[in-house]
């Protein structure tokens, strides 16, 4: 039934879902089709709340934050940069900053259990049909995966996967509800022209538990603006989820009644209780500030006043927020240290248990020279490791080599060729 299902949606998305004359129709950018270079899609449903300030209600993750950076980097330099979003309400095929955005469906629309396959499967199919790239990106372990290698393999397109955390690397820890999911996700895994990691751990890791290897590329990061005040001792952010470890904070105020302590994050789907919980304890704790959900720009705006950032997940990958933290001078002290760059380059502290944390974010606290000089080497190391050209460089050359090794994939669906004959 699924197959057969697969069969007419790949008519049906071919027959009437190609995208018609662009026009750009925001901020007088030119048309991204007229663009020379590469033409890629990035697909997150979460993306859109980053590239456009108008939509800075909506809940967002890391790997949003990095794909965006990514696509604007790659929209200034020429090439024809297309996303595919949730439909937060925004003009379909409306352009942001160089990139034009293709709406899939909405979160909560359709009948559970029928959602799968419509709005969710068509309407991803739909907009990926629109956005017609050579090379399709996405992040994140998720069924969404499956459904766009099916999607690529389909129309004789490239895909390009990165691992947004530890636990996409080990079948045993992923962070995917529904078996059909995992299913689809490892379908996908298995299908990418490219994995991209963000780690050598996490490398090793794909290499042992999904015997595929991963090419390393490191994540984009903002400029850091003017210095302010640094009134926030100790800063956290991160989604409300039980992995994240926010209980962690919340023992860390109690134990350090001094510090002034900011925490940012917002309720995940599966585990609502735990964020109205965190919610309710967090207001007992007179030196702790519980935002909840902040937008992209908001959140960022916390970091430059903060002089520690922590981190008290159980799982990573390369955090964003070590990168916000360390090109403003604010060392981390985390459970943390993806390999181990924390501990070689001196850009806060490693630990292994809530005691030494406690008590290194006390001594940090307490000690403004070593604090000052830890902010120093953060800068430091943000400056010789993090400019973008270097950054780039990776991901470019993976782009470049699956586009040269397919040069006529490009525009197949608007030429009615692909696959499906």
């Amino acid at each position: 039934m699924v197959a057969a299902f697969y069969r007419r949606v790949s008519r049906r998305e071919h027959a009437h879902a190609l995208p018609g004359p662009l026009t750009d129709n925001t901020r007088g950018l030119p048309s991204p089709t007229h663009m020379a270079g590469i033409s890629l899609c990035f697909v997150g449903l979460d993306n859109l709340p980053v590239l456009a300030p108008e939509f800075r209600g909506h809940a967002i993750g890391g790997e949003s934050v990095q794909q965006t950076l990514l696509a604007r980097a790659l929209a200034r330099r020429g090439h024809e940069v297309s996303m595919v979003t949730a439909d937060c309400g925004q003009e379909d095929g409306a352009v942001y900053e160089g990139i034009r955005v293709y709406k899939a469906y909405r979160p909560a629309a359709g009948i559970p259990l029928l959602r799968f396959l419509h709005p969710r499967w068509t309407g991803l199919w739909s907009a990926l049909a629109r956005a017609d790239a050579q090379l399709y990106y996405t992040s994140c372990a998720g069924m969404h995966l499956g459904l766009l290698a099916l999607f690529c393999a389909r129309h004789g397109r490239r895909l390009v996967f990165r691992c947004a955390s530890d636990t996409d690397c080990d079948p045993s820890r992923l962070l995917i509800r529904y078996t059909r999911d995992r299913w689809l996700y490892t379908y996908g895994l298995r299908r990418a022209d490219v994995i991209l990691v963000q780690s050598a751990s996490q490398a090793q890791a794909l290499k042992q538990r999904f015997g595929l290897t991963g090419r390393l590329a490191r994540m984009l990061v903002e400029p850091a603006p003017a210095a302010v005040a640094r009134d926030i001792d100790v800063l956290w952010v991160g989604n409300i989820r039980h992995v994240k470890g926010p209980e962690r904070v919340l023992a860390l105020a109690a134990q350090l009644p001094e510090a002034v302590i900011h925490m940012v994050g917002g309720p995940v789907p599966d585990e609502p209780a735990l964020y109205q919980r965190i919610c309710r304890e967090a207001a007992l704790h007179p030196n702790l500030t519980f935002h909840g959900h902040l937008s992209y720009s908001d959140a960022n705006a916390l970091y430059g006043r903060a002089r520690l950032l922590v981190n008290t997940s159980e799982a990573e990958g390369f955090p964003n927020a070590y990168l916000q933290s360390w090109i403003r001078g604010a060392p981390a002290v985390s459970f943390s240290d993806p390999d181990g760059v924390i501990g070689r380059h001196g850009l806060g502290e490693a630990l292994a248990s809530a005691p030494a944390m406690r008590d290194a974010v006390r001594r940090l606290l307490g000690d403004p020279a070593a604090l000052a000089a830890a902010g120093a080497r953060c800068r430091a190391y943000m400056a010789h490791e993090y400019a973008e050209a270097r950054i780039l460089t990776p991901y470019l050359a993976a782009f470049e080599e699956l586009t040269h090794d397919a040069p006529g994939a490009r525009r197949l669906l608007a030429a009615g060729g692909g696959r499906h004959g």
